[in-house]
C-alpha cells in the first residue's frame, strides 16, 4: 500500500488504509529516521477518542520500544496540544498523536510533533516517508512508560491565563467537546479556579454523536440551541483532537473564525500588549494587515496549513498565528494550535471588558474593527484528476475574476512540489483562493470581498474556472 503524508501527517480510512500493520510500518520508518540522528531518542505518544486510536498508539509505542526508543504513552485520551506541550516539557525528541483531527469518524491518522512542540516540518516528514518499507518491523514493550500528560499542561496554562479576572467577572462558559479529545478539560481547568462552566458531549464517542467533529456553524446546532435557551457568556466548540475552536455568541449566533481572529489579535496587541508579529494563512482576511501591521508588528502570510505558521513562530517573535479553520497558536504558549487555550483566552478577553456577554463585546468592537465579508465552499470531488485541476489552471490563469481585474496571483505547492493552491488578488480585502485538499477528496474555495454579494460572485467564478 502506498502511504503519502499530507499537510499535517497522515489521514486515511480506518480499517481499509489505516490499521495496525500500516501504523507499525509508519512507526518503523519514524524510528529509523530518529535513530539516524540520535541513538537514545525519547518520544511522547497521545491519542484521541476515535475507535482504534488507543490500540494504534500502543502499536506505535511497541515499535518504538522494539527499536530501543523510550516511549512515553499517555494513560488516557488527550487533546493534541496537551501532547505537543508534553513533548517540550519532557524534553522529548519528537511526539506522535494518533488522530484524524476534524475529519469524519471513518478516518484516523497520525500527526508528528517536533521537539519544540509544533508540527513536523515538510522536510522532516519527507524523511520519514522516504524510509517507509525499508526495514523489518521490530516490537517490544521494554521501553514503554505510561503516564498522565495533563497535569503539566494544566499547570502551564495556570501561568498564562488571568483566572482571577475571569472569576471576578462572573462569566459562565458553555463548551461543546463534540465527543472528542477535549472532554471536560476546559471545564475542569475553569472550575479549579471557581469559574462556572458547562460541557456538552463531554464523554468521548468514536462516532462524535453523529456529527462531523469540525467546529463550524453547520455542525453546532446543539450548542446554538443550548445558548439560546440558557444564560451563558458565550459558547465554544473544539474539534476531534481539540486543537481547533469554533465560537458562538451568547445569542446562539455563529462568530466566524475570521471575526474571532480579529478580536483575538486586537486583544493581544492593544490590550495585553503582547510583543511580536502576526502570522496568518492565505485564507485569513486582509484586514489583519490593514488594521495591525506597523513597524513593531510585522504581518506574515503563509500557505494554508498550521505547520507553515509554526515555521514562522520558531523563526521570529510572534504574538499570534491563525488560520480561518479555527486553528490559533500563541508565542507565549507553544507553536501549535490549541482549542483549549484559545477558549480560555477568549474568556479572559471578555472579562477584561465591561461586558458580560460576547454579543455586546462583539458589537462594540465592530465599530472600531469593522466587518469582514468572507465565505468558503468545500466541494466534494473524487475524480481521478483532482490533483491536476490546479496545475492546469496555473498554466492558464484568468485576467479577471467576477469582473474584477486580477492584480496578482500567488501559487502554493504541496510537499511533492505540485501546485495545490492558487490565490487571485484584486486589491486589499478582495481575493479568491482555490485549494485542493491533501487529506480529503475536497476542493476548497475561499473568498473575501467588499460585500457578501461580491463574495458569492467570487466563489462562483472559482467553480467556473475549474468547471466543477
Amino acid at each position: 500500500m502506498n502511504i503519502f503524508f499530507g499537510t499535517d501527517g497522515w489521514r486515511a480510512l480506518d480499517g481499509l488504509q489505516i490499521h495496525e500493520n500500516s501504523v507499525a510500518t509508519i512507526a518503523q520508518a519514524f524510528s529509523d529516521y530518529l535513530l539516524e540522528n540520535k541513538s537514545n531518542a525519547v518520544v511522547a505518544i497521545g491519542y484521541d477518542s476515535r475507535k482504534n486510536s488507543g490500540s494504534f498508539a500502543r502499536v506505535f509505542a511497541q515499535v518504538l520500544s522494539g527499536n530501543g526508543i523510550k516511549a512515553y504513552l499517555s494513560d488516557h485520551i488527550i487533546p493534541t496540544p496537551v501532547l505537543s506541550y508534553t513533548v517540550r516539557q519532557l524534553g522529548c525528541d519528537a511526539g506522535v498523536m494518533i488522530t484524524a483531527s476534524h475529519n469524519p469518524k471513518e478516518y484516523n491518522g497520525i500527526k508528528f510533533k517536533s521537539s519544540y512542540g509544533g508540527p513536523f516540518s515538510t522536510e522532516e516528514t519527507k524523511k520519514v516517508e522516504a524510509r517507509l518499507y525499508q526495514s523489518e518491523i521490530l516490537k517490544s514493550t521494554d521501553c514503554i512508560y505510561t503516564q498522565d500528560f495533563t497535569e503539566g499542561y494544566v499547570r502551564h496554562i495556570g501561568n498564562l491565563i488571568d483566572f482571577d479576572r475571569i472569576e471576578k467577572a462572573g462569566l459562565h462558559l458553555l463548551i461543546d467537546s463534540m465527543g472528542g479529545a477535549g472532554q471536560r478539560l476546559t471545564e475542569q481547568i475553569l472550575k479549579k479556579h471557581g469559574i462556572s462552566a458547562t460541557t456538552l458531549f463531554a464523554e468521548p464517542a468514536a462516532d462524535f454523536y453523529g456529527r462531523s467533529p469540525e467546529p463550524i456553524e453547520k455542525n453546532l446546532h446543539p450548542l446554538t440551541h443550548a445558548l439560546k435557551n440558557g444564560h451563558y457568556a458565550f459558547g465554544v466548540a473544539t474539534d476531534g483532537d481539540a486543537d481547533r475552536v469554533g465560537v458562538c455568541l451568547d445569542s446562539g449566533e455563529w462568530l466566524s473564525a475570521q471575526h474571532t481572529i480579529l478580536l483575538l489579535v486586537d486583544y493581544l496587541k492593544h490590550r495585553k500588549k503582547v510583543p511580536g508579529g502576526i502570522v496568518k494563512t492565505s485564507s485569513v482576511s486582509d484586514k489583519i494587515r490593514l488594521l495591525f501591521e506597523n513597524e513593531t508588528t510585522p504581518v506574515y502570510e503563509v500557505q494554508v496549513g498550521f505547520k507553515y505558521i509554526c515555521d514562522m513562530m520558531i523563526q521570529h517573535e510572534i504574538a499570534f498565528g491563525g488560520e480561518e479553520s479555527g486553528g490559533f497558536g500563541y508565542g507565549m504558549h507553544i507553536p501549535e494550535r490549541d482549542g483549549i487555550f484559545s477558549s480560555l483566552l477568549l474568556l479572559e478577553m471578555l472579562s477584561s471588558s465591561p461586558h458580560k456577554k460576547m454579543s455586546d463585546y462583539f458589537q462594540e468592537q465592530q465599530k472600531q474593527l469593522g466587518l469582514i465579508y468572507y465565505d468558503r465552499i468545500d466541494l466534494k470531488y473524487d475524480q481521478p484528476n483532482k490533483n491536476d485541476l490546479l496545475p492546469q489552471l496555473s498554466q492558464n490563469r484568468p485576467q479577471t475574476i467576477a469582473a474584477l481585474s486580477v492584480t496578482d496571483c500567488q501559487l502554493f505547492y504541496s510537499s511533492r512540489g505540485i501546485v495545490n493552491g492558487i490565490k487571485f488578488l484584486s486589491g486589499p480585502c478582495r481575493w479568491l483562493l482555490i485549494r485542493s485538499s491533501e487529506t480529503e477528496n475536497i476542493v476548497r474555495f475561499y473568498a473575501e470581498g467588499q460585500s457578501q454579494e461580491e463574495v458569492k460572485k467570487l466563489l462562483l467564478s472559482g467553480r467556473e474556472l475549474l468547471g466543477i
